[in-house]
């Protein structure tokens, strides 16, 4: 057991001038665009999301989590029906694992990474000229982006491919998020 405290205590020790766990508060904006096989067009619309995040650091690795609120807008339209508005509101949380591709110590880092998202829409709008389209609650994506840290600033831009179907009909339309956000570093 001494030896494992040790191992961790030096590991930490290691990790430098970086502070092992980092957090702060997060803005984003969010362009939302669909990947559907049954309607003939789509339109990407922008949202905004706000949340706040952990990182904890280990030398060149780190893992961070999300937790906050978003809002995505997006429509699609088929040929002699109509389009059909979404607007999609709620919970938001993320799970990432990242490598500091360039390290530049207190100066900041560029990152790559990779993770998992959720979400819960519990605000949920669609207007058509037809009727109610079903939408499906959760929204579970795969995430990946590239960040850049400067003093206590954050940067990242990631692209969120969603794997649910949405629409409970029988048709079906996925996410595809590309997410702007700008966080601070408080510890």
């Amino acid at each position: 057991m001494k030896k494992f405290v040790l191992a961790v205590f030096l590991f930490i020790c290691a990790n430098g001038s970086a502070q092992l766990i980092q957090i702060g508060p997060q803005l984003s904006t969010n362009i939302t665009s669909v990947r559907t096989d049954n309607f003939s067009s789509d339109h990407t619309n922008t949202g905004i999301g706000f949340a706040a995040f952990a990182r904890v650091n280990l030398l060149l690795f780190y893992a961070q989590g999300e937790f906050g609120y978003a809002k995505s807008n997006f429509s699609v339209y088929q040929n002699n029906i109509g389009e059909t508005e979404f607007e999609l509101a709620g919970t938001d949380a993320s799970l990432i694992a990242g490598y500091k591709l360039l390290p530049l110590g207190k100066a900041g880092n560029v990152r790559l990474f990779v993770g998992y998202n959720w979400k819960n829409y519990s605000d949920i709008k669609t207007s058509n000229s037809l009727n109610t389209i079903p939408l499906e609650k959760n929204n579970h994506s795969v995430l990946g982006g590239v960040g850049v840290d400067v003093w206590r600033f954050t940067f990242d831009v990631r692209y969120l491919a969603g794997l649910t179907d949405i629409d409970s009909s029988d048709r079906e339309v996925k996410t595809g998020v590309t997410n702007l956000s700008l966080g601070f570093k408080f510890l």
